[in-house]
């Protein structure tokens, strides 16, 4: 069996986990360079019987999976991946299993990038070492309204932060009720209040066909001139369009971002040209903590699939296809 670790940025996918727990035989290969062409991709992974993807970095598409005659197994870090067309791979006989994680880095960085960008960390530290001591003058979150825009795991642990901060917490979702925004220590309000009273809004939702767009040009124009924006979710839930041109005009703040429609993000993207954009690249979940779980989960999945038995499956409904393309190569 061959196995391709992909989009192993850092580096780091060896040294975290023991792959020599591997069934004798396994053969595996990381790859630290990200594919973005079609042909390509399928011309790397066309004689791999098992693949793991990194998050949504590398989509896995009708089209792709349709060219991988080998693929019996397809994993992704994590218990659900956006990009990866399940339905396809049941069809096609592929099963897709999903990995635990660890830590609680996309609640940590939301915080890490609320005050860097309110305290202009990454401007006064840059001035600092140009020669500069002391060029901004930075905006408080004592007593500021935060609005968040969905109140699951990450958005109930950032409300948590939000409280031992002395502020107000507001909340919407399509789903929500005042009872679980009052666990949460957060006021249910409706969407325009939310956009419209928040100094800081976030937001903290899956990537579904009902999210996708969700803050939209409307939204974003009913913040106020004072008010930022900070999405550490999924890139598409945000109108990037409508959101370059409130920056541009600096109709807002300004924005702290660690996910995009595109990613990697373009060099020649107009967010990187924006006044007061934080960019970061994808980084909630890169902590040493959910690396180290996620390969070690892609260890446990190749062990289990091949001794017919697999775990954490997604697409169970594979094993009763007709294209399944079993245990063994």
């Amino acid at each position: 069996m061959k196995l391709a670790v992909l989009d192993d940025y850092q580096g780091t996918a060896k040294d975290l986990a023991d792959w020599s727990e591997l069934p004798a035989g396994t053969d595996v290969e990381f790859f630290q360079d990200h594919i973005v062409d079609e042909d390509q991709l399928v011309e790397r992974l066309k004689d791999f019987d098992l693949v793991m993807g990194m998050r949504e970095r590398t989509p896995f598409t009708r089209s792709i999976l349709s060219r991988l005659p080998k693929l019996r197994l397809l994993m992704t870090t994590g218990r659900r991946n956006a990009s990866f067309d399940i339905e396809a791979a049941s069809e096609l006989g592929i099963m897709v299993c999903g990995t635990n994680g660890g830590g609680e880095g996309p609640t940590e960085l939301t915080w890490g990038l609320i005050l860097a960008m309110l305290r202009h960390i990454p401007e006064e530290e840059q001035a600092s070492r140009a020669g500069s001591w002391g060029t901004t003058v930075g905006v408080g979150v004592k007593g500021k309204t935060l609005g968040l825009v969905g109140l699951g795991h990450i958005g109930s642990l950032v409300a948590r932060v939000a409280v031992a901060f002395d502020m107000k917490i507001i909340a919407w979702s399509q789903n929500m009720t005042a009872e679980r925004a009052k666990e949460c220590g957060a006021t249910l309000v409706d969407k325009e209040t939310l956009f419209r009273e928040s100094d800081i809004v976030s937001v903290h939702l899956v990537l579904s066909d009902r999210s996708r767009g969700l803050v939209a040009a409307s939204d974003l124009a009913m913040m106020k001139p004072s008010a930022y924006l900070v999405n550490i979710s999924r890139g598409p839930i945000v109108d990037e369009k409508a959101l370059i041109d409130v920056l541009e005009r600096r109709a807002i703040a300004g924005a702290a971002l660690d996910t995009f429609d595109v990613e990697p993000l373009p060099k020649d993207h107009a967010l990187f040209k924006t006044p007061n954009t934080l960019i970061c690249p994808h980084l909630g979940y890169v902590i040493d903590e959910s690396y180290q779980a996620f390969y070690a989960g892609v260890i446990e999945n190749v062990r289990a699939f091949l001794s017919g038995e697999p775990v954490r499956t997604i697409n169970e409904d594979v094993l009763v296809s007709p294209q399944f393309r079993g245990y063994e190569a």
